[in-house]
């Protein structure tokens, strides 16, 4: 325990100031160590439970990693994607400190999505689907107008969530999508057309140390700004979890194909000298019983981390500090409760956000519920939203539904004009589901 004792005075540095990293940073704190915060943004929350907070642009690395030796900063986690695709976690690894996040290089099964499928394909990792990169938006047009195939047109690097269309959902016509395939090469040099898959979608997240993976609860995410998945796509307007650690509508053969697919990445990368170190999520489709690959992802997924984070039943100083030591193990404790979360955002999110203010009621608030902080300022009790995801509201229960019901239940406690998912894991959209 000695050992225990002296990590839990550690100081550990976040990046980001999110959703995500509001979960992190409180869960950081309940480990016993000292939380320090760097963010382009004053989160109200981390704000009070921090040592020490930077407002930054999370994308200057060099002034980062000089900020943490001026703190002797023990060991650092990069919450979001955009600052994992600078050299931060070389360099800091560099200088000496801990840091349980994939290197620049790891990144890239994330960053870039043409290297992540050819990663796949090479390596014959199970789940891929036909995709092509163009770098002639001309060509690709005329390849679309060509082909009998619908599909999915993606910029190649990241997107927090928005840039990916899709032919039969956000595209109505094959004249559309050679449009907007062309308009992405031009602006990025690139485009990637995947293969229209339908489906479940789901998340699976693990922890990684470059040779174990452990993993954690499946969970679901909505990213459709309107009730029955409708309207614009967003970064997530809530997601779900299962009390087995499944989903009702996920096979658990398929659960367990999609986590054997993540260890097949994990060695794979570590056979080419890359290892990844940190927390990887898939985000897969079921189709026809089997996990197709839709992303693999190089951090927490936001909001699905906030749902996994909400249920672990360990100490995350101590697993961050694991993976940073190559000596993680292959199963980490999280509770068997189901979760549904809900974020709070501004009317009109996903076209024509208004963004007011919020008065939040914290009194009393049950243990089985939580409200974590996105994009806003302010205090923990009033806040300024931005255009952009403002509190994500989670409750832990026995079934999907309950949970549901409980955060419904509980949203008089924020007062003022905003927008709510109510159907997500509502006993209606869970039986379509079903069906």
């Amino acid at each position: 325990m000695a050992g225990q004792v002296v990590r839990e005075m550690n100081k550990i540095l976040l990046v980001g100031g999110g959703g995500r990293e509001d979960a992190i940073g409180r869960r950081i704190v309940d480990g016993g160590a000292s939380l320090y915060c760097v963010a382009k943004n004053l989160n109200p929350s981390l704000a009070r439970i921090a040592k020490d907070y930077r407002v930054m642009d999370e994308l200057s690395y060099s002034r980062i990693v000089q900020y943490a030796m001026e703190m002797k900063i023990d060991l650092m986690f990069v919450g979001p994607d955009p600052a994992l695709e600078t050299p931060l976690v070389d360099l800091a690894s560099k200088s000496g400190i801990l840091v349980p996040s994939p290197s620049m290089a790891a990144a890239r099964i994330e960053t870039s999505k043409e290297y992540m499928r050819d990663f796949v394909q090479r390596n014959n990792i199970s789940g891929n689907i036909f995709s092509r990169v163009f770098s002639n938006g001309r060509e690709a047009a005329e390849f679309i107008r060509s082909s009998d195939m619908e599909y999915a047109i993606k910029p190649i690097g990241l997107t927090g969530g928005k840039g990916v269309r899709v032919m039969g959902v956000q595209i109505n016509s094959r004249e559309e999508a050679a449009a907007y395939a062309a308009e992405v090469a031009s602006r990025d040099g690139k485009v990637l057309l995947e293969e229209r898959i339908t489906g479940e979608e789901f998340s699976l997240q693990v922890f990684s140390d470059g040779k174990s993976v452990s993993p954690m609860p499946l969970a679901q995410d909505y990213k459709r700004a309107l009730e029955g998945d409708l309207g614009p796509n967003t970064g997530g307007m809530g997601s779900i979890t299962g009390a087995d650690h499944g989903l009702p509508f996920i096979t658990p053969a398929c659960r367990d194909n999609a986590l054997s697919i993540i260890r097949s990445v994990v060695h794979h990368m570590s056979l080419e000298g890359n290892p990844f170190r940190g927390v990887m999520y898939g985000q897969f489709m079921q189709v026809n019983g089997t996990p197709k690959i839709v992303e693999i992802n190089a951090r927490f997924a936001d909001p699905e981390g906030i749902n996994v984070l909400f249920l672990l039943d360990e100490s995350l100083p101590d697993i961050l500090f694991r993976i940073a030591e190559s000596s993680l193990g292959s199963y980490t404790r999280f509770m068997r409760k189901a979760t549904t979360l809900k974020y709070i955002v501004p009317n009109g999110y996903g076209s024509t956000p208004q963004p007011g203010t919020l008065e939040i009621e914290l009194a009393d608030m049950p243990e089985d519920l939580q409200i974590y902080y996105a994009s806003v300022s302010g205090t923990p009790e009033k806040v300024q939203m931005t255009s952009s995801r403002a509190l994500a509201v989670i409750s832990r229960s026995d079934t999907i539904e309950s949970a549901s019901d409980f955060v419904e239940e509980n949203l008089w406690r924020i007062k003022g004009n905003f927008y709510v998912r109510h159907d997500i894991g509502s006993r209606d959209f869970l039986k379509k589901k079903m069906h």
